[in-house]
Formats: structure tokens, sequence, C-alpha cells
């Protein structure tokens, strides 16, 4: 028996439940893992909620997490006993062990902590595929990340910069705008001061973004369009105000034939050569220092509904942790 973090309906944060579990045997493509540490995300608050429909309930939260392998199946070749690993996706997250497919494994170089690797795999592996694969940034780029001092901006601010792009991003209070400049981010707008679509047109002289990452949904997507320039990138991520209304297509040729996508990370890593190289490429950038990771929060895993509300209250900066 182990214990993990359960809800048995959707709901606020009051429906997570802290459970005795039963832990089974790893099947012949799988591994056990006793986990040390587990990533907090958006995505965990869209699952709890039912915004992102689970496939049966009860069930175990979370698609991110680190901690050693405890056994394996016939067939696994990927890791062993006593490897160091972590992973992002599938669901089952919030436990104190776990079985989880062998190939979704990723095996942690030794300069890298537990806690560092279960808040970046997810996250960083976000920054890796939007900035290099979804729209490849470089030189000459003006960009616009919503949310900049947010876990996934925070680490988007760090590799744009890097890239060689003009990186502007909002945040809502000065304590964030300092985080998101320290961190690469070249002009920070305050949106519960300034209306955000003005100040993009006027620090690009009226020529609007080659691309936004939005991560925030609802509340700002409808400006987030008219921050860019023709044949510009909208590039939807996430959803933490809530969710996208439809809208009328026409309106992207209407403001310059612009490209909307709505991607997810587990489709560009669906493959273990794809996640092995995203994983690669993102442990590299941390490595040489081109990527710093802020974990600033730590919540033990059994007060998994404090760390949900704090997360949706936007008091958090960075990545959040929880500790079995």
């Amino acid at each position: 028996m182990t214990h993990a973090i359960r809800i048995h309906e959707v709901g606020g944060p009051e429906v997570l439940r802290w459970e005795e579990v039963m832990v089974a045997e790893p099947g012949p493509a799988e591994a056990r893992i006793r986990q040390t540490a587990i990533g907090l995300n958006y995505i965990d608050t869209y699952h709890r909620s039912g915004l992102y429909r689970l496939p049966s309930l009860p069930a175990i939260l979370g698609v991110e997490g680190a901690g050693v392998v405890e056994a394996i199946g016939s067939e696994v070749t990927a890791v062993k006993p006593g490897d160091r690993v972590a992973y992002a996706g599938p669901l089952g997250a919030y436990a104190e062990s776990r079985v989880i497919a062998a190939d979704r494994l990723v095996l942690l170089p030794d300069w890298l902590d537990d806690t560092q690797a279960a808040a970046l795999m997810l996250q960083g592996m976000t920054a890796e595929f939007l900035l290099h694969r979804v729209y490849r940034v470089g030189p000459g780029d003006q960009i616009l990340i919503q949310a900049a001092a947010g876990g996934v901006g925070l680490l988007l601010c760090q590799w744009a910069n890097r890239l060689g792009a003009t990186v502007i991003g909002t945040v809502s209070n000065e304590a964030k705008a300092e985080l998101a400049r320290a961190r690469g981010c070249h002009h920070v707008i305050l949106y519960t001061q300034d209306d955000f679509v003005s100040r993009v047109r006027d620090l690009t002289k009226g020529a609007g973004v080659s691309v936004v990452y939005d991560g925030v949904g609802q509340s700002t997507f409808q400006g987030s369009l008219e921050c860019l320039k023709p044949r510009g990138m909208m590039v939807s991520f996430g959803q933490a105000s809530g969710a996208i209304p439809p809208f009328d297509i026409g309106i992207l040729s209407a403001k310059g034939s612009l490209f909307l996508t709505r991607p997810s990370l587990f489709h560009y890593i669906a493959s273990r050569e794809e996640l092995l190289a995203s994983a690669a490429t993102v442990f590299e950038a941390v490595r040489t220092g081109g990527l710093k990771l802020d974990v600033r929060q730590h919540f033990p895993l059994a007060d998994a509904a404090l760390a949900h509300q704090a997360l949706i209250s936007r008091s958090t900066t960075g990545a959040t942790v929880l500790i079995p």
C-alpha cells in the first residue's frame, strides 16, 4: 500500500483527498518508481475541475514527477532498479509510488537533483517545443509571452532571449515584473495597470509581434490576436483564466492572415525518440547555464489542495513541487 492524492468527483481544490491506495506490480513493459518529487502544473487544475475530462473516477492527478526505479517488467531494457528517472505524462503522479510505461521514463544526469527534475520535465519540454518546433524563434523576432513570471513563462523568457528575440512579457505586479526582467524579458507590461495591446503596439512601433505565447486563455485571447503582425502566429497553449469560447475564424484573415495553433506537449513527445531528444535539449540548456530553473514553492504532497489554491489564485511564481 502507498498514499496518493485522488479525486472522486470534479470540483475545486477541496475534492483532493489523501488516501491509501494499492500499487500494482509492473507489467512486462512497465516500471514501478518510488517518487521523490512531483511537479505541479496548470493542467492538474484542468483535470481536477473537469475542464479536461478524465477517463474515469476516482483518479490520481498529476503528469510530472521524478524518483527511483524500484522494479521493472520482463521486457524493459531502458531503465533498471536503482536508476534515477523523471517523466512528463501520463496521469498518476500525485502518489508516493506509481507504475508507469518504462518508455516514458528519462534517465537523469548526476548533476540534476530530483526536485529540479520534477519541475523541469513538463515545463522545460513545453518551452523547448514551443520555441523550437511550434514557431522557431530567432534573431529579429519580437515576441509576446503572457504570464511571463509563471513556470513556463520564465523559461520562455530566458530561452527566447538566448535565441536572439526581443521579449515582451505581461505580469500582474511589480514583484513579478522584476523576476521576468531578471530572466531575460526586455519589456515587461503590468496588465493590471496598462492596456497590453496598446503597449505592445507602442513597443513594436505599430508592427506587432511575430508570435504570442498565451497560456492564460479566455481573458487574453482576443487581445493577443490584436498584438500580432500580419501572418503572425498565435500559440494558445493553456487556459488558466478559462476556456476560449468559439469564434469566427474569419477574424484570422481580417487581422492579417494570422496563424492559430493549440498545441499539446504530448503530441510533440509521442515517440520515445522525440521524448529523449526534447529532454536532452532541455538538460543541456540547464547544464550550460542558458536556463535557470526557478523552483519557488514546495508543498507536502498531502497538502496538494493548498498548492492548487495557491496556483489558481496566481500567488505563485516560477515552478512548484509537491514532496511525498
